[in-house]
């Protein structure tokens, strides 16, 4: 395996190109470009070029869109009552 080769991650099917590849207390660890972590060799196999995708950062941001915002999450954290969702009785 070496720079530039496109893998897959195999618990999770996630495929990167290997930005990196490091030794560490025995264990070769490779660091893929798609999420920027490093993953144990033996996790990882060779993947066709073909199941490969950029993401660019524009694309990566738009996946954003739509979710809330930390002050709308704050907002609907306060509009709910603990009393509704938890149970009542002794202790």
């Amino acid at each position: 395996m070496d720079k530039g080769d496109i893998v897959k991650y195999t618990p999770t099917s996630t495929v990167g190109k290997v930005l990196d590849i490091k030794e560490q207390d025995g264990k070769v660890w490779v660091k893929l470009d798609k999420t920027n972590l490093y993953y144990l060799i033996e996790t990882l196999v060779p993947a066709d070029a073909s199941e490969y995708k950029i993401v660019s950062f524009k694309e990566k941001e738009s996946n954003f869109k739509g979710t809330n915002s930390v002050k709308d999450l704050n907002k609907m954290e306060e509009e709910v009552d603990v009393g509704d969702i938890t149970p009542t009785g002794g202790g």
